[in-house]
Order: C-alpha cells, then sequence, then structure tokens
C-alpha cells in the first residue's frame, strides 16, 4: 500500500540547479529486499508530492495546485465554467493566458521530474540487486518512469496526431541517468515517445499480475500503453495492449460508488487516500465546504456538458450533484473527488486508471482502422454499463462521434478531455452559458482556442530554462 515515509530514501524539499530532481541517495540505501520495497514506495510518493514531514503539498495527482493533472485538462476544456461566487483559482490555465513568467504549471514540470529521478535512482542500484523482488521493482520503476514522461511530454510537447509536424517537433528530455548534475536537450516528439514505448514493454514483461494497492500492477501497464499508442496513432498496438487488460468495465450498478470509494468496481489503479495517512484534500480543487449553505465551488459542470449527459446515464448521478452557495445560487457541482461516503472534505481516493478506457481506446483504434462492427462493439461494452437504454447501431462519422462523446461523458473532470481534443485537432469552444445550474449567470471569459494554437503546448517556466540552457522554450511564448 502507498504510505507516508518521512525521511525516505530521497529529500522532498531539496532543489538542484540544472533539473528538479531530489537530493541523493548513498550506496548503502539500497541493499535488502525491504530497502528497494521502500525505495519504489518513494518513487510512488513523489505522484503527491509528500514533504519530510508527512504533509501533503500541492502538484501533480497530489491536489489543487493549478499545474496538478486531477484538474488542469478539464480547466482548460470545455467541460467546465469558472464559478463567479468561488476563489477564481487557476483563471490563467483557464483563459490561456500562461506565459513563461506566469504559467501556474511549473510544479508539474519539478513533479515529474522529481519522480523520475527517484525511479532512476532504484534502477541505477537495482543493476547489482539480484533479491527476489528485484524483476518486479523494476518494472515498476521503468513505468513509473515512462508515465512520468507520458504526462511531461503531452503537456510540453504535441502529441504525434495532432498534426503532421508533431513528431519532429519539440518535446522533453527524457531522463535516464541518477545524475542531478546533468543538463540535458529536449528531445523530439516521436524520439520520446518512442522510450516511453521501450520502458513499458520492458514493464509489462516483468510487472506482477497483481501487486499491492496504490501500487501499478500488470493491467495498468497495459492500459497505458494503449493509451500511448493511441496518442501516437500506432492503431493496432494500441488495440492488443486493450485486450490485455483483463479488468473488467464497472457495472451500472456499482458506478455511483466508485467515486465515494464504496466500491472498487472497474478500477486498475489508484492512490489509497485515507484521513488518517495521506489525507490529500483533492476535492478541493473543484469545490469546498458542504453542499449548502456555506459551499464554495471553483469551477461547475459546463452547461452544455450537463446537458449532453441523457436522463439514464448513471454517470449524471455519479459525476455531478447540486450546490448551493451562501448567496443562495445553484450550482451543478462536480461530485468526483468530492469526499467519501457521506464526506465533502475532498479526502477520498484518487484514480488515475478504470477499465472502461481499455474498451474506447479498442474502439477507437479499431474505426480508425476500418473495422467498425468491432469497433461499435466495444464501444457497446461500456454504453451498456452506463444506460439504461443505451444507444447503438452508428456507422461512419456519427459512429466516430459516438465514441469520442462516449470518451467525454465517460472522463468529465478526470485528466482527458484537454488530451482527447489535442490529438484530435480539434479546437476548444465553450458556449456563452453562465456558471449557474440553469445557465444562467456569469460564462467563462474565454469561449474559445483555436486548433492550430501554440497555446496547447504549455510554456516551460522561465526559472527552468535559466537553470538549463539546453532547454529551449516553446514557439509561441
Amino acid at each position: 500500500m502507498l504510505v507516508v515515509l518521512a525521511g525516505t530514501i530521497v529529500s522532498c524539499d531539496k532543489q538542484l540547479d540544472q533539473l528538479p530532481f531530489d537530493g541523493l541517495a548513498t550506496d548503502n540505501a539500497f541493499v535488502s529486499v525491504d530497502d528497494f520495497e521502500n525505495g519504489i514506495r518513494g518513487v510512488y510518493i513523489a505522484l503527491v508530492r509528500v514533504g519530510r514531514d508527512g504533509s501533503t503539498s500541492t502538484g501533480y495527482y497530489g491536489a489543487s495546485d493549478a499545474g496538478a493533472l486531477l484538474s488542469a485538462p478539464d480547466v482548460m476544456s470545455d467541460n467546465v465554467t469558472m464559478a463567479i461566487s468561488g476563489r477564481t483559482s487557476k483563471s490563467t490555465i483557464h483563459n490561456f493566458r500562461y506565459s513563461p513568467s506566469q504559467s501556474n504549471l511549473g510544479n508539474l514540470y519539478r513533479d515529474a521530474y522529481s519522480l523520475i529521478y527517484r525511479a532512476n535512482q532504484v534502477l541505477f542500484f537495482a543493476e547489482t540487486f539480484e533479491g527476489e523482488n528485484k524483476t518486479n521493482i523494476v518494472a515498476e520503476a521503468k513505468a513509473l518512469r515512462a508515465m512520468a514522461h507520458f504526462d511531461l511530454v503531452k503537456n510540453f510537447g504535441k502529441i504525434p496526431t495532432q498534426s503532421g509536424d508533431a513528431n519532429g517537433s519539440l518535446g522533453v528530455a527524457y531522463v535516464t541517468e541518477a545524475d542531478p548534475n546533468i543538463t540535458p536537450e529536449r528531445e523530439t516528439v516521436g524520439a520520446v515517445y518512442g522510450k516511453i514505448v521501450t520502458d513499458l514493454t520492458d514493464a509489462v514483461a516483468g510487472i506482477n499480475v497483481t501487486n499491492d494497492p496504490g501500487r501499478l500492477n500488470r493491467n495498468a501497464v497495459n492500459l497505458l500503453l494503449s493509451r500511448v499508442y493511441l496518442y501516437m496513432g500506432q492503431w493496432q498496438n494500441s488495440i492488443d495492449a486493450a485486450n490485455a487488460v483483463t479488468t473488467s468495465v464497472a457495472a451500472r450498478a456499482n458506478v455511483v460508488n466508485v467515486w465515494d470509494d464504496s466500491s472498487q468496481d472497474g478500477l486498475i489503479f489508484s492512490i489509497p487516500n485515507e484521513a488518517s495517512v495521506l489525507n490529500a484534500g483533492v476535492g478541493v480543487t473543484w469545490s469546498q465546504g458542504p453542499l449548502s449553505g456555506t459551499f464554495l465551488p471553483e469551477y461547475a459542470v459546463s452547461f452544455e456538458l450537463f446537458n449532453t449527459y441523457s436522463a439514464d446515464d448513471i454517470r449524471k448521478a455519479a459525476y455531478i450533484t447540486f450546490g448551493t452557495d451562501s448567496n443562495g445560487k445553484d450550482y451543478n457541482a462536480i461530485r468526483k473527488l468530492l469526499g467519501k461516503t457521506g464526506q465533502t472534505n475532498g479526502v477520498v481516493d484518487i484514480k488515475i486508471f478504470r477499465a472502461a478506457e481499455a474498451k474506447l481506446n479498442k474502439a477507437e483504434a479499431l474505426f480508425n482502422l476500418g473495422s467498425e462492427v468491432p469497433a461499435r462493439n466495444a464501444l457497446d461494452e461500456v454504453r451498456s454499463r452506463r444506460y439504461t437504454a443505451p444507444p447503438s447501431g452508428e456507422t461512419g462519422t456519427a459512429l466516430r462521434d459516438a465514441i469520442r462523446l462516449e470518451r467525454r461523458l465517460e472522463f468529465a473532470f478526470e485528466y482527458q478531455r484537454f488530451y482527447d481534443l489535442k490529438r484530435w485537432g480539434l479546437p476548444i469552444e465553450r458556449t456563452n452559458a453562465g456558471d449557474e445550474a440553469d445557465g444562467t449567470g456569469v460564462p467563462s471569459e474565454i469561449l474559445t482556442l483555436s486548433a492550430g494554437s501554440t497555446k496547447f503546448q504549455l510554456p516551460i517556466d522561465q526559472g527552468i530554462i535559466d537553470s538549463n540552457n539546453n532547454i529551449v522554450q516553446n514557439p509561441g511564448y
């Protein structure tokens, strides 16, 4: 189980100059089987960025930081509207006004490389280790290293299917050395994705079929590999990886309960978040307080998305709830991350990978190969578990649009929408409906981002560039 480790293998508060790596481990930090178990847990901890005193900081998957992957992909898309009664948090990225000096996204970059450095330390010391857990530990470290680089390159670089020039454009530095003093250059998007695939295919071969809660297993790595191949436009490889995922899609009866932690149905990888252990208030990224009286929304469900869910779609109840602020204004609030059963404190398990994605990845890839009937069958495996009267029967462009729609409905407020629009080469188009539940109120300030905008590639924080003159800024900044 993922636990908070005080004084773990690395120091979380030490920032080095060239890249945001952590402190160095000593040779005697990795000797026994238990040392490597603790070491790999130290890599997972970087996902939520826990301080040395055990306190949870913001960033990456950790909590409400503007760059956290729990919120940014929806804040930057068409799924949410800024709530005017809230604190206008993340307004810089919601309105696409990020810049190298005011990006609110620097922690995402630093936290990802912090995780990568920890993974590389484990891999470096594992070279001379022959313990019984070596194969699984090495596989986990490679998978986590690949996942962090994937999170970096999809944000700070183009996605291969986004445009014809994407593979040759600026990606990120793919770091495999446990050396904090290197000053690497950015590689091309194509090169980075190639190395991600290498790490993930190595990981699939060595990782355990099952691991403790809070740790990756074979299904999780196969699902991530399926997503990576989908982003690369390697359709058959995406299908093959998706077919290797054995976890079933959550049943309709359990969908609501997944989001208050009373069911684990369909979950493949999540980070346990108990109040007595991690206690990360991840839900504050969307709102704070009880749902009436003192309710304070940060972002509301966009009126357009709210009305896109059909009445018989169980996800409407699972993902969306009703809240009223102190001024009596009503909001369609985001239920995901709200809290465990009966709670609204935002302390809830962090869901990273779910089995429904394997089916939707497969449906999209099959459609792109021209296999419409199998694509629709894969799509219907999800729809049959979400609607009482599921739609079906689409062909051609209507089928493509149905797959894309189902992906939006399934993963709303779940860190995917911005990347889907980006990889499809589509613009971001918000309606002018307001933030309140009936569509009145104040709409988001900026309603569109054109498909070719350089804003789809996020700026690298100027402080990072200043500390490593080999890092080149993205075009347009």
